[in-house]
């Protein structure tokens, strides 16, 4: 019977490549779409709605009770102090029922680098945000080894040292030419005038996407990453799939392009369409639309969340910390390592998901087979067991670089030095321009329990002053300042 059921499987899994090898993506994906439609007007699905309401004091809420998979914990300013609690009272903490379903909130940077190092207990399978997102796509991340391991290997090539020092000089010109636009002296947003747009030229350059479309791809990483189902977000069911179909059909078109304009002649670039392409192990990928999807999604967003809400983030956190900011204009070369402690400071992704592949006892609790099991980052980068005075931002603090932002083990952040040197760049050209930075009001937060990002933050910029020219009156000197 086991070998039967085991042919019939094999069979089915034959069938469905097969049909998927021979139906485009974008066509699936308004397949899926349709299904979608299908069963919420059978009223078989509702798609969930979050309503932001007060969030209580956490010591007014009972233990067993605590949610921090409310996706309006980040704006409200109580996920720290949720946690902080937890970390004390319940490190391995349970909930039996929330909109996400149950899970277990592992709270602390030991237990987390624990669960995150053991992929032959802890599965990434089949995705890695609280909720099931509405359109099922496979993407590595989302992947035990072998299988994992054979895809990332395949595109790590595009942050190898020796590329990522090429590119050193394209990314400074880029963020040189969205620095030398901005307005001085007047409130603009940050957010989508800096963050958003040197994200999205980057993206656009390392994918060899159509520059002068390179907002589209911020715009698909937040619909498609923005879902109720999946992470407490607002994009709604039908718009993310429009941009996952818009997503999917740009780069049927681009992967076709780029395979002609070799046959062509044109040498290989570092993209990594090209790196795909002449690996063996994803050279046939296009047939796999799904799979194709999957991984183009993940590259998108993992590409967008983490530098762009950093960006974001460095600047907010050096205004609620001006000594800070002091201490980087006299010591510039302080950079490196404020990156690190922005990006620790910040987390800009929340947590990833595993699913225990069995019966296991764990910090003193018994988890089961199949159950969620959350690593809250967020909570890890803030644990005072690791790090000293942990909600405040350090720039020399010197264990900065052991923040877990990037995540351990098989699935560590493949892009964390791509991400760290465009912060880099951004903070030594912004000192070089800016003397100060100013946060007009409070920003405003994304609503989402994954991704720790901000919608909108007003700023006011200030530039140096122009050096005085060597031999100039005093008035003349005093003028030019």
């Amino acid at each position: 019977m086991t070998t039967t059921t085991s042919m019939l499987t094999k069979a089915k899994a034959a069938i469905t490549d097969k049909v998927q090898a021979t139906v485009p993506v974008d066509r699936q994906v308004r397949a899926a779409h349709l299904v979608k439609k299908a069963q919420r007007f059978a009223g078989l699905s509702t798609p969930l709605v979050f309503t932001e309401q007060p969030i209580p004091d956490p010591a007014d809420v009972p233990l067993t009770e605590i949610d921090v998979s409310n996706p309006f914990m980040n704006r409200q300013g109580k996920w720290y102090p949720y946690f902080a609690r937890l970390r004390e009272e319940a490190p391995i903490h349970y909930l039996a029922d929330s909109p996400f379903g149950p899970f277990w909130s592992i709270t602390r940077y030991a237990d987390i680098q624990a669960v995150d190092s053991n992929p032959d207990v802890f599965s990434a399978e089949p995705y890695i945000v609280l909720g099931p997102p509405p359109l099922e796509i496979e993407m590595f991340i989302a992947m035990d080894p072998p299988k994992h391991d054979v895809q990332r290997k395949a595109v790590q090539g595009v942050v190898a040292p020796r590329n990522l020092k090429e590119m050193e000089s394209l990314i400074r010109e880029r963020v040189q030419e969205v620095l030398d636009g901005l307005p001085t002296d007047e409130p603009f947003d940050w957010v989508q005038a800096v963050s958003k747009e040197i994200t999205g030229r980057m993206l656009a350059t390392l994918l060899d996407f159509p520059y002068e479309q390179r907002h589209k791809l911020t715009y698909w990483s937040d619909t498609i990453s923005g879902t109720a189902e999946g992470t407490g977000g607002t994009t709604h069911q039908d718009e993310m799939f429009a941009a996952a179909e818009e997503l999917a059909r740009s780069f049927v078109a681009l992967w076709h392009d780029k395979a002609a304009r070799r046959a062509a002649g044109e040498p290989d670039g570092f993209d990594l369409i090209t790196l795909m392409q002449t690996s063996e192990d994803t050279k046939d990928l296009i047939h796999k639309p799904m799979e194709f999807l999957g991984n183009l999604t993940l590259l998108i967003v993992g590409g967008n969340d983490t530098t762009r809400n950093s960006m974001s983030g460095g600047v907010y956190a050096l205004n609620q910390y001006p000594d800070q900011f002091e201490k980087l204009k006299a010591d510039p070369s302080l950079i490196p390592n404020m990156v690190s402690e922005i990006i620790r400071w910040q987390t800009p992704l929340a947590y990833m998901r595993r699913v225990a592949k069995k019966d296991v006892h764990f910090g003193g609790q018994f988890i089961r087979k199949g159950d969620q099991v959350i690593m809250w980052y967020a909570s890890g980068n803030r644990d005072e067991r690791k790090f000293e005075d942990a909600d405040r931002l350090i720039i020399d603090r010197k264990n900065a670089r052991n923040h877990m932002s990037f995540g351990f083990g098989v699935h560590r952040c493949m892009g964390n030095r791509l991400a760290e040197m465009q912060l880099r760049i951004l903070w030594e050209e912004l000192l070089e321009r800016f003397d100060r930075i100013e946060v007009v009001g409070e920003p405003e937060y994304v609503q989402s329990n994954f991704v720790k990002g901000y919608d909108s933050m007003m700023v006011r910029l200030t530039p140096k002053a122009a050096p005085a020219q060597a031999g100039a009156a005093p008035a003349e000197a005093a003028s030019a300042a």
